[in-house]
């Protein structure tokens, strides 16, 4: 099978757009994993924070008189 020269060049350029293609689609998400990461960790220590907040409360209240079970 004999290619010519054209041919392999332009079959050159495709592999050459498509992988400039391929690396501004793998920039692109890094770039929303980037954001996506600071917004989990800002999500985890938000939750954290609430945990907290709860057992303080918690810990807090009086304690509650309930019936004993045979009611």
């Amino acid at each position: 099978m004999s290619t010519t020269t054209n041919e392999l060049a332009e079959r050159l350029d495709r592999l050459e757009t498509r992988v400039a293609y391929q690396d501004e689609a793998i920039e692109a998400l890094n770039q929303t994993i980037t954001a996506q990461w600071g917004t989990i960790e800002t999500l985890r220590r938000q939750v954290a924070e609430i945990g907290e907040r709860l057992e303080d409360a918690a810990g807090a209240l009086p304690p509650v008189d309930r019936p004993p079970p045979h009611y």
